[in-house]
């Protein structure tokens, strides 16, 4: 599940016309795979076989049997050594590969340049820079006083706080509004739940005051003594805020807020203008926000506006005004603005009214400029508004991701941004608002020779099943030539109103310059098409998601880009839900299939309300105590539809700490799996023991699982060394 979690890194699924002498020579192809994979599992550590352990599980009258319940004990040492074995067979399997994996390993860190730094940024009197230094894991946090030129202050070197940790992970970093002091979240677990810690920027010293089992959500008040932070509750949501005073114990914190209803989380920041604490309680449907004068603050919290059911707001602070993103009367939002001192909706005024045909995403405020991020046919956009102009940026392409970057000035006609796409890597601008000149600070550098001109990207429409046409971003080397014999990537997500953008991976070259296709599809339950895309993607119109994905491999496979023989399929959390639906409906669509920390148990989790994050999704998936939404679960829920039938070759990743989808859920399914399906095909689970949804830390240590999972899908392309 993804639980809005981080983006996974994203890779496609390759797919390609079949005519009749071409589907035979690959059906040829596979056999042969097969009869070889068979031959030589012979000589490899078999795979385990789970015991089964029945546990019926009945609700509205109907009863389901779980046979791997029992793998739902993270201690217990059979479970621990049943993933072990897992591992072993893995690594077994893909033992002849290792040599290549090490080399896909090696160049893709080669193209990292390792001594790199951010772009700086000011803040407060300070320029702020994260940089890296050669052979190192974690970056080193920095600041210069007034100006570059001025002495390196280096607020945290995560490398040396990092050294005793098998991993270790920095949130978020906010320094005190009189810049002594910076505040920090450590996770070393990989659990996402946070250690704040206090250094004194001036001496170096750690302060006393230590604050555990919290999330990176974090204020200062203005007087720089009193912070706030969010508890999570045993379920891992983030449900209370305390105020702390430093030099106190944290037995004297006083609760602020506490979020008693289940279904909403519950974070806190300070406003950009400085002025206001605020305190944001969201669900899917439905926010509400507190604030509080960050001058004051041991005051009370004032409620913004009362949350509603389908309200949905978010708030910034600018001048005498708080400005409000809200779907009211706007199903794509609109942007609307109240006084400080009449915040509820009847004194809401419309700033820039609601269209149909453009998905406002966010904004950006300034003393004199508003900067939107609008997203108009799928390709973000951002329009630069004053009150003498209203102008978008011209970035010269046609499929692209264009963001607002690090901004914490207000008074300022700058605005940094970001930029990328399929051929460009991430850059950074400054674009004067005034002028609208547009400058180039950083192109992040791509070691060796990297040639951006030497790859072609494509966007393209599928007509699915139901008339809609759903976008599909594509990448490739000039060179590699389209037909049935293409060997295609797939990558999909579509849940939680997640866009999928087309946004360059040096990572990725690993697979383009061996011939491999990349392609996203732009599946409905994202976001990318407006609000009614993502309707039309959850609860009961879920299955339009796995429907858009396979009807989009379809489609590429009529237009000459692959075939089936060739095509392959990834996605992570929620896409890995997306992947293991698809194959339950195509098992024949797809050559090979990664799934990334997969949520494919829906059913049972959706029923556990003690599963981190669980309640909070109930208008995501739909609440399975009622019935219409269980059984319509149930029919697609992957775990629940495996069937004795034939299945591609697959590869599925977790990891033991996983707060976002535990790790019995990709457990479970491949015990099932191993038990119905009929073939001889590849399945193989891999789970990193030291790490949760995010995989390793550290900058380098993740990609020895890409290089595993693109050694995976080379191999099975017949691509591999």
């Amino acid at each position: 599940m993804n639980k809005f979690s981080n983006f996974i890194a994203t890779l496609c699924l390759l797919v390609g016309t079949c005519i009749m002498s071409s589907c035979n020579n690959n059906t040829v192809k596979t056999d042969k795979l097969n009869q070889t994979i068979g031959m030589d599992l012979k000589d490899k550590v078999k795979p385990p076989i789970a015991k089964k352990v029945p546990k019926e599980m009945t609700i509205h009258g109907d009863t389901r049997v779980d046979n791997y319940y029992w793998m739902n004990q993270r201690e217990d040492p059979e479970v621990i050594q049943y993933l072990n074995d897992e591992n072993a067979h893995t690594a077994s399997v893909l033992e002849h590969t290792n040599k290549f994996q090490e080399k896909l390993y090696t160049e893709i860190v080669d193209r990292i340049k390792q001594e790199d730094n951010s772009v700086p940024y000011k803040k407060d009197g300070y320029y702020y820079v994260t940089r890296y230094e050669k052979g190192k894991e974690h970056p080193i946090y920095t600041r210069h006083k007034d100006n570059m030129e001025a002495p390196e202050n280096i607020m945290l070197d995560v490398n040396e706080l990092a050294k005793p940790y098998s991993y270790y992970a920095v949130g978020s970093l906010s320094v005190s509004p009189d810049n002594k002091i910076l505040m920090y979240a450590e996770d070393t677990l990989s659990r996402r739940i946070y250690t704040i810690k206090f250094k004194n920027l001036e001496t170096g010293e750690m302060l006393e005051d230590v604050i555990p089992g919290i999330t990176p959500s974090v204020a200062w008040g203005n007087d720089n003594q009193h912070i706030f932070y969010t508890v999570k509750d045993e379920s891992l949501r983030p449900y209370k805020i305390f105020r702390h005073k430093l030099g106190t114990p944290t037995t004297d914190d006083v609760e602020v807020y506490h979020e008693k209803d289940e279904t909403f989380n519950c974070y806190v920041w300070r406003s950009k203008s400085k002025k206001y604490i605020m305190i944001g309680s969201f669900q899917t449907v439905s926010s509400e926000f507190r604030y509080l004068d960050a001058d004051n603050p041991t005051a009370d919290f004032k409620v913004f506006q009362p949350r509603e059911r389908n309200l949905e707001y978010s708030v910034s602070h600018v001048g005498d005004r708080f400005l409000i993103r809200t779907n009211k009367d706007a199903k794509n939002f609109q942007l609307m603005e109240s006084a400080e001192d009449n915040t509820t909706k009847e004194n809401w005024k419309t700033v820039v009214a609601h269209r149909d045909d453009v998905l406002l995403e966010g904004f950006e405020v300034f003393k004199n400029h508003m900067v939107l991020e609008e997203r108009i046919k799928g390709i973000s956009n951002l329009r630069v508004m004053s009150e003498k102009d209203d102008h978008y940026i011209d970035f010269g392409e046609d499929a692209y991701l264009a963001y607002t970057s690090t901004n914490p000035e207000f008074e300022t006609d700058v605005v940094r941004i970001g930029f990328t796409s399929l051929t460009t890597p991430n850059s950074t601008f400054d674009y004067d608002m005034n002028t609208k000149k547009l400058t180039l600070l950083k192109e992040q550098e791509v070691v060796g020779d990297f040639d951006k001109t030497m790859y072609k990207s494509e966007r393209i429409y599928a007509k699915v099943r139901d008339g809609v046409e759903v976008p599909i971003s594509i990448v490739y080397h000039k060179d590699t030539k389209l037909g049935p014999d293409t060997d295609l990537l797939l990558y999909g997500y579509g849940s939680y109103g997640n866009s999928m953008d087309p946004y360059f991976s040096s990572v990725r070259l690993s697979l383009l310059d061996r011939g491999f296709v990349f392609a996203i599809a732009h599946i409905r339950g994202g976001e990318e098409m407006g609000r009614k895309w993502y309707e039309d993607g959850k609860l009961l119109n879920k299955k339009n998601t796995f429907y858009d994905f396979i009807d989009c491999g379809e489609h590429l496979i009529k237009n000459n880009y692959t075939s089936s023989a060739n095509m392959y399929a990834q996605g992570g959390s929620a896409g890995g839900l997306l992947v293991g639906a698809v194959i339950n409906y195509r098992p024949d669509l797809f050559n090979g299939v990664i799934a990334a920390v997969p949520f494919v148990d829906v059913v049972t989790t959706m029923l556990d309300e003690t599963i981190p994050l669980t309640t909070g999704e109930f208008d995501e998936w739909g609440n399975p105590k009622e019935k219409k939404y269980y059984d319509y679960i149930k029919s697609y829920s992957p775990y629940d539809n495996v069937e004795k039938k034939d299945y591609p070759h697959l590869l599925i990743t977790t990891g033991l700490h996983d707060s976002q989808v535990q790790y019995w859920e990709p457990a479970k399914w491949i015990a099932k799996l191993r038990d119905y399906k009929t073939d001889n095909n590849k399945l193989l689970l891999d789970t990193n023991m030291d790490a949760g949804h995010g995989g390793s830390s550290g900058r380098f240590a993740r990609y020895k699982k890409t290089a595993l999972n693109y050694a995976f899908l080379l191999d099975l392309a017949g691509k591999g060394e």
